[in-house]
């Protein structure tokens, strides 16, 4: 007899880190078990609602959206400790679309509303949102069964007879469970007799956190991961035995065999239960057209048309039509009032002032977003394509990702929720999973196993920029890892459990950049969540997209930020008004300084490895730099060395066909954008442009079946079933078939790598913009880009030595100079200097730095401490404030040493304070009033002045770096000989890829020890974490127990150290260094003997310095020497100059004429031309 039985309490991975079962699994084994529905009810959220009614549907479940909610056990607004934290759990099942809408603000209620340790709702939300829902009493940690644990049995009554009076007998259901626990059956006796009493209904569930009983080990794992403890640990959360899991109705049968009509009532729910997702219609928001127009369409004309007449002195046919084409496709495709929501932020923000980026992603091949000013790039200019970004052929949601600057990002978005409404605005949820490495690392943690032997494992799995690297993949790529797993039964346990956890939910966070904008309240449509401030949706962007919610994309970028404070300190600092939109994209100076490799700061294009490339691929024009950024990436750096070969000789492109050549010159011949290949679809073979773009993605999603068909169509062509040319194809216009067929397969093979040519054009041109200022202005650039960085102390660094290479000085705050942010100043001399901004000393907040300029503003400059103690707002700034201001050098103007006026301020700052408060409470005299007035100077007590070493280190202390010296600045010869790595070439995984340094390879770096942390391991050793460093930062070094022992009068020392040992990444891609070997560095040289210090001029590093190696690409880059000549003969000495052309594998000694002397400066300097890994000191 089949039994008839519904699964009404199931948890997910969106229980997160509680449920292990997959939503796919659980429904193909309910499908399997043969069930015709299956309900989803995790703790507190609807996370995996729509992935569930989606997988349900495909395979023919009904699927029921449920969520076990928190009810707090006073009101959802009490928040008392003690007495709020330990709420009551409640299932609740959507009976119909209303009760789905209610059951969507009851959970979002709980987070906006209810928050305290969990989301939490109360009697009255249940209330208010009643309707269309089906309620269980839960588990055993309901509210009904505490009672009775808790020897209530009149209140578990009285409770019963309230979610009655909420929900009526036939939408309140008592469930009971039976997972062998004594605690349920003492609860199950009393529910049968509020059954017997009240005359509602048992419903029998299983509560279900894992799929298969023997995902129990697994489960258990998930837990201890969740609350960070071991499996062996004996006092701590588990679930007491393997049954929770998703069991058949027969096993739900025998475990009920005196109440069949409890699982029969779960079948009953089950067919009551019918909800249904909308995936087709739309929710976009509603623009409010101004007086005189009715339709969008006719505004969006309107402004299109005014666009226009602005962008260009005439309008062409082409222009027309393309505008035309545009327009009724946005209008066929109902997305008129999308563009005018987007016209309207980004119109918001320009008319503020507020920086906006010339556009993003396909949008840019939009010319009616080009015309609406949404993007600054004309997409005819370079070919870009409207069909790339909405494809009338493939009906999907627009996207117009939006950049802004990052310090006024968020005032847009306040506009468009002021605009719509907060009910209608939300950011949107993203999930973070457990990957490959990450899972091995926890799940060792988790099974005791010592942490070298899973660093060990977790480090055999290779790692990607931008890829992930399933473990199944890893063991059978890496023959080492599977060598390990296959001799060691622990690493092959650790293997298959982590292969368990790999992609589960691990935590929930805010999308980056996405919000959604509906037009109705969003809880009409999806849950909402609260994510520290943020209020999100409980659905991720693809699922928003499905339910027909528009997602837009409102980016914060940092370098928005810098060109506009570089135009303003270029007007402040000059008097010049510059329009960065309407510079010369064909300024051969800018390309010169890009090929050159001078990219610190450079959009897009300072990352080390982007430096080489474009050193390799000397850019001449705009092109060359969009092309640079879309090869540089992995898949099309295939295509690099085609590329510069071309390119540095045209006479040896080849092309299949000729008529490629109008689509592939711009590339020298080689494909390179996604564009390019919808190009060749539709000139070649006579593909509509929107068929061409189906294709194309069908390519880079590895879709056989449609790619094997349409090759036949590109090839042959298509006709339909009345004989009509649908598409003529290759052959059918000129080409023969050999051809053609070799141009598909190559597409194919490259179409999965192409890069979008117009979210790269647009990219190109911030790019271009960042090295235009850098070329013309660079101390208003370097200010600029210093500002942005204020909190990084490792860029500031950086930063400043790329200053002190152009002679730019960077000079230290000033009270009566700096304003916030860094600014420069102009000698009399022409001399460029930057001033640090005061936002850079530390414990120096927005408010005592207002007050500060303030005052100078309004009250004038100030001439001694006690001066500025008077005119600033005593409350902005403290004792400690003032403090660090004397120590950041912020008062060196007067000429008084730091010691003393440290150790005279604080009893200055609060004289002045007490005397501006008796002044205030009128208890100073007349004649206590002339006496103050009288007094004009600052008195300081003696004290010896601070030592270099001291002074460096205090101003260190608030600066966060050096920078009127260095403690290391007379090592600078010795690191730079005996080290390859420096923290500099430290800030991504793929700067240390590009320097030759994988995961595990052998470094030396040098520095001083900053902060070292020492603790001990489980077996009670000593093992040290440290920061280390050096002249363009820090990084952090571990160092385990025997290289500890030896090493740790060293590490407490505060002499200038070399470490040796290896590189390691951790799954976050954060950069360590592992260290085998600690030495002095005094000692290093010379055979373990003392060696001299380096000094800029000393005689003795010249004596020290074998050699200076200069590093070229090739041949052609024989004009840069000529350029760094002048600089060689300006340092004449004995020491050789070797040239290394680096493709020809070529070494010259220089004439002797250009042998130099060892100078910092001459290094610096040739260093700024060549790039920092070209200037080597043997």
């Amino acid at each position: 007899m089949t039994i008839s039985f519904t699964h009404l309490h199931v948890h997910s991975e969106y229980s997160l880190l509680d449920g292990f079962g997959r939503i796919s699994d659980y429904v193909q084994t309910a499908k399997e078990m043969g069930m015709n529905a299956l309900a989803l009810t995790d703790h507190g959220v609807l996370f995996g609602g729509i992935e569930f009614y989606k997988a349900c549907v495909a395979r023919g479940i009904n699927p029921i959206i449920g969520c076990e909610v928190y009810v707090a056990p006073r009101t959802l607004l009490d928040k008392e400790a003690g007495k709020d934290s330990r709420p009551y759990h409640l299932i609740l099942l959507a009976e119909n679309n209303e009760g789905y809408r209610n059951l969507s603000k009851i959970v979002s209620k709980g987070f906006i509303d209810g928050f305290y340790y969990k989301p939490r709702i109360d009697h009255d939300t249940l209330r208010r949102y009643r309707e269309g829902i089906i309620c269980l009493s839960a588990c055993i940690a309901g509210e009904i069964p505490r009672a009775v644990l808790e020897e209530q049995p009149a209140r578990a009554e009285a409770l019963c007879e309230t979610y009655i009076d909420i929900f009526g007998k036939d939408h309140f259901f008592l469930e009971i469970q039976d997972h062998r626990l004594s605690k349920e059956a003492k609860v199950r006796e009393f529910l049968f007799h509020l059954a017997d009493k009240y005359g509602i209904g048992l419903a029998a569930t299983n509560d279900c956190h894992y799929v298969r009983q023997d995902d129990y080990e697994a489960h258990d794992v998930l837990l201890c991961i969740g609350t960070g403890s071991t499996v062996d640990e004996t006092d701590r959360m588990r679930y007491a035995n393997d049954q929770f899991y998703l069991k058949s109705p027969e096993e739900m049968a025998a475990m009920f065999p005196d109440h069949p009509e409890a699982l029969a009532n779960t079948q009953k729910i089950a067919d009551r239960c019918h909800v249904t997702f909308d995936l087709e219609s739309a929710h976009l928001p509603k623009f409010e057209l101004p007086e005189g127009y009715t339709e969008a369409g006719d505004y969006v004309r309107h402004l299109c048309e005014a666009g226009l007449a602005k962008r260009y002195d005439t309008i062409t046919p082409e222009i027309r039509e393309r505008m035309d084409y545009e327009l009724k496709t946005i209008h066929t495709m109902g997305f008129d009032d999308y563009f005018l929501v987007v016209w309207d932020f980004i119109h918001y923000a320009k008319t503020h002032n507020i920086p906006v980026g010339p556009g993003r992603g396909s949008a840019a091949g939009s010319l009616a977003a080009y015309a609406l000013d949404i993007t600054t790039l004309d997409p005819l200019q370079y070919n870009l394509l409207f069909e790339r970004f909405l494809n009338p052929e493939r009906v999907t949601m627009p996207d117009i990702d939006c950049d802004f600057c990052y310090e006024r990002r968020q005032e847009v978005i306040d506009y468009v929720i002021r605009k719509y409404g907060k009910d209608r605005v939300a950011q949107i949820i993203t999930f973070g999973t457990m990957a490959a490495r990450g899972a091995v690392r926890d799940v060792g943690r988790v099974l005791g196993i010592p942490y070298a032997q899973v660093d060990k494992v977790a480090k055999e799995i290779p790692m990607r920029p931008g890829q992930s690297v399933s473990i199944h993949e890893a063991i059978e790529e890496n023959p080492d890892l599977k060598q390990m797993a296959d001799s060691d039964a622990e690493v092959r346990r650790l293997l298959a459990m982590s292969e368990k956890m790999e992609g589960l939910a691990r935590h929930a966070s805010t999308h980056a950049a996405g919000v959604v904008i509906s037009d109705a309240p969003l809880t009409e449509y999806v849950p909402l969540y609260r994510n520290g401030d943020a209020i999100t949706t409980q659905y991720t962007m693809n699922l928003l997209e499905d339910l027909g919610l528009i997602k837009m994309d409102f980016l914060g970028l940092r370098t928005l930020t810098v060109i506009a404070d570089a135009v303003a300190n270029i007007q402040e600092s000059r008097g010049i008004a510059v329009d960065i939109d309407h510079i010369d994209m064909h300024d051969a100076g800018v390309y010169e300084m890009i090929a050159s490799g001078d990219c610190l700061g450079v959009f897009q294009l300072e990352s080390r490895g982007m430096i080489a490339f474009m050193r390799e691929l000397q850019p001449q024009t705009f092109e060359d730099i969009i092309a640079g950024i879309s090869l540089y990436r992995p898949g099309p750096m295939d295509q690099i060395p085609r590329y510069i070969a071309n390119k540095k000789d045209p006479e040896h492109i080849a092309y299949t066909h000729e008529a490629l050549r109008p689509i592939l010159n711009v590339t020298y011949g080689c494909m390179v954008y996604q564009e390019q290949v919808m190009q060749i679809f539709r000139d070649l073979a006579g593909f509509s442009m929107g068929r061409s773009d189906l294709v194309r993605r069908a390519m880079s999603k590895k879709k056989s079946e449609v790619m094997d068909a349409e090759g036949e169509v590109f090839i042959h062509g298509e006709r339909d079933t009345d004989g009509q040319v649908v598409v003529p194809g290759a052959v059918a216009k000129g080409i023969p078939e050999a051809a053609a067929r070799r141009i598909y397969e190559e597409m194919k093979d490259f179409a999965k790598y192409a890069f979008n040519k117009s979210h790269a054009a647009a990219y190109a041109v911030i790019a271009y913009q960042t090295a235009w200022l850098k070329r013309h202005y660079p101390a208003e650039f370097m200010a600029a880009l210093m500002s942005s960085v204020m909190d990084n102390e490792k860029k500031i660094s950086q930063y400043i030595d790329n200053c002190k290479r152009r002679g730019i000085r960077v000079l230290l705050p000033d009270v009566n100079i700096s304003r916030r942010k860094f600014s420069v100043e102009i000698n009399a001399d022409g001399r460029e200097n930057v001033r640090m901004g005061l936002g850079a000393i530390k414990g120096l907040g927005d408010k005592p730095i207002a007050a500060i300029v303030n005052a100078r503003q309004t009250e004038g400059a100030f001439t001694g401490f006690r001066d500025f103690c008077e005119k600033v707002d005593s409350h902005a700034v403290n004792k400690k404030a003032a403090a660090n201001l004397i120590l950041a050098g912020a008062f060196d103007f007067l000429g008084i040493d730091r010691a003393r006026m440290v150790l005279g301020s604080d009893l200055i700052v609060q004289q002045v304070a007490e005397e501006k408060q008796d002044r205030l409470s009128g208890q100073m005299s007349l004649l206590d009033m002339g006496e103050l007035n009288a007094y004009k100077g600052d008195t300081f007590p003696e004290a010896p002045p601070f030592s270099k070493a001291e002074k460096l280190a205090r101003e260190k202390e608030v600066l966060g770096l050096y920078v009127s010296g260095h403690p290391l600045e007379h090592y600078v010869g010795i690191l730079s000989s005996e080290t390859n790595l420096n923290s500099g070439m430290m800030d991504s995984y793929e700067d240390l890829l590009a320097s030759g340094i994988p995961d595990g390879g052998r470094v030396t770096v040098g520095g001083l020890v900053d902060q070292l942390k020492v603790q001990l391991t489980k077996t009670n050793a000593q093992m040290a974490f440290l920061t280390l460093e050096d002249l363009y930062g820090r990084m952090e070094v571990v160092v385990f127990p025997r290289t500890y022992d030896r090493s740790r009068t060293l590490l407490k020392s505060d002499k200038p150290l070399l470490i040796r040992g290896r590189i390691n990444y951790n799954e976050e891609m954060n950069i360590s260094i592992i260290a085998d070997q600690i030495l002095p560095i005094d000692q290093v040289r010379n055979g373990g003997r003392p060696s001299p210090s380096v000094n800029n001029t000393g005689a003795d590093a010249s004596k020290r310095v074998r050699s200076l190696v200069l590093a070229f690409n090739d041949f052609s880059q024989k004009r840069l020497l000529e350029q760094i000549k002048p600089i060689l003969r300006r340092f004449p000495g004995e020491i050789p100059v070797v040239l290394y052309f680096a493709h020809e594998q070529k070494k010259f000694k220089a004439d002797k004429r250009l042998w130099i002397r060892f100078d910092q400066a001459l290094i610096n300097q040739l260093k700024g031309i060549l790039g920092e890994d070209r200037v080597k000191l043997r």
